[in-house]
């Protein structure tokens, strides 16, 4: 029988955990920020006050993230795969049913807390059913299922602007739905110990410290960014939902991160994606009142900043190939831990000095993000073989 799933399975584990990721990071996480203007109306939510519950949220994943890892050593990513359904399904029925602002907070921060369970169980249900040459761009295609969620979320908020709350149920079903399949279709591993420290490899400060800054400059668009050019730019809300369809569908070719990495070399995709990442927030701040600039912001910082995220797992592959898993997640929580701070301190300034002065502020901290170049690292094609290899063995992550 498990012959069978993992010869029948890897095509649909691969669009279920689409799927998935699509939910519990596009529509759950990041929706938050896409339907800010007409929950902040709804709810009376201040910049300051936005920030918060967005920081919460961005917080509440780091501890569902570390929380996965323990759970994978001692119980296997099968049952973390159960809990990020749970997890989803739980906070977006609440922010459905919402009527007050302390329950949509509440909802907000257990959907939010998702995708941090989401993401490892995914990767080793990835790695336990694609055969080995196909696994890191299966990996690829399964991340960008975040800009899937995101030009989703956005079509329904063009179709319907005040109707989020079927938005939000509806995600509560489909996260069922797609971690049922991914049950069903993946042969799981057992949960197998962590490797000693000895073994763990070189160390993450560095790129902990560029994904912590990365995490501190994207806050703002991910949070703010349509509520800014809705408030601030004056647009219309059906053409800033249609602007952020755009965002997500360019975030799709985050999936051709692993090729970046290959033809430019690890430094110099860091420096390429988070310098447009740093840019596309740039163009925001730069003129939020016109359609076709606010259009190129949304493609290059979608684009870039899933493609982000794609080399960062190339990152932790590089530096610790033999528990790749681990630093994968390592630096995941250190991105959105950096969100959390950003989150938070974008909304308060915002409040005290006026969006435009923080976005323009976030987008020099990417700018610096992109200046925290990895060094001496290993050949990416090598370390992401060896990682590969080693994926199934430490099962993490």
């Amino acid at each position: 029988m498990m012959k069978r799933t993992f010869q029948s399975g890897p095509t649909s584990v691969v669009a279920a955990g689409t799927g998935l990721v699509a939910i519990t990071y596009g529509v759950v996480r990041y929706g938050f920020g896409l339907q800010l203007p007409v929950l902040a109306r709804e709810f009376s939510l201040s910049s300051g006050v936005a920030g918060l519950v967005a920081a919460g949220s961005f917080a509440a994943y780091c501890v569902a993230a570390l929380a996965a890892q323990r759970l994978i050593d001692h119980r296997g990513a099968r049952v973390v795969l159960r809990l990020a359904a749970f997890l989803a399904a739980a906070g977006a029925t609440t922010v459905a049913l919402a009527s007050t602002t302390p329950v949509l907070a509440a909802g907000v921060l257990v959907a939010g807390s998702a995708a941090g369970a989401t993401s490892p169980a995914m990767v080793v249900a990835v790695a336990s059913s694609v055969r080995r040459p196909l696994a890191a761009r299966a990996q690829a295609v399964v991340n960008a299922g975040t800009g899937v969620g995101v030009a989703v979320t956005g079509v329904a908020v063009l179709a319907a602007p005040q109707a989020w709350r079927p938005v939000w149920a509806a995600a509560a079903v489909g996260a069922l739905l797609a971690a049922l399949v991914v049950d069903r279709r993946t042969a799981w591993p057992g949960p197998v110990p962590p490797p000693p420290d000895h073994a763990r490899g070189a160390s993450l400060r560095r790129a902990c410290a560029a994904a912590v800054v990365a995490g501190l400059g994207s806050a703002a668009f991910w949070t703010f960014g349509r509520d800014l050019v809705t408030t601030t730019g004056g647009l219309p809300g059906r053409t800033t939902a249609a602007l952020w369809v755009l965002l997500g569908t360019a975030a799709v070719l985050g999936a051709l991160s692993g090729d970046a990495v290959r033809v430019l070399g690890l430094r110099h995709a860091w420096t390429l994606t988070a310098g447009l990442s740093a840019l596309g927030t740039a163009l925001l701040a730069l003129a939020p009142d016109q359609v076709a600039v606010v259009a190129l912001a949304a493609a290059l910082f979608g684009g870039a900043y899933t493609a982000l995220s794609g080399v960062l797992i190339a990152w932790a592959g590089a530096v610790r190939p033999g528990t790749a898993g681990q630093a994968t997640a390592t630096l995941f929580v250190a991105l959105t831990g950096g969100q959390a701070l950003g989150a938070a301190a974008t909304g308060l300034l915002a409040d005290r000095a006026g969006a435009l002065a923080a976005f323009w502020v976030c987008a020099v901290v990417l700018l610096a993000a992109a200046g925290i170049r990895p060094v001496g690292q290993a050949s990416p094609s090598r370390s992401s073989t060896q990682a590969s290899v080693n994926a199934r063995r430490a099962q993490a992550w």
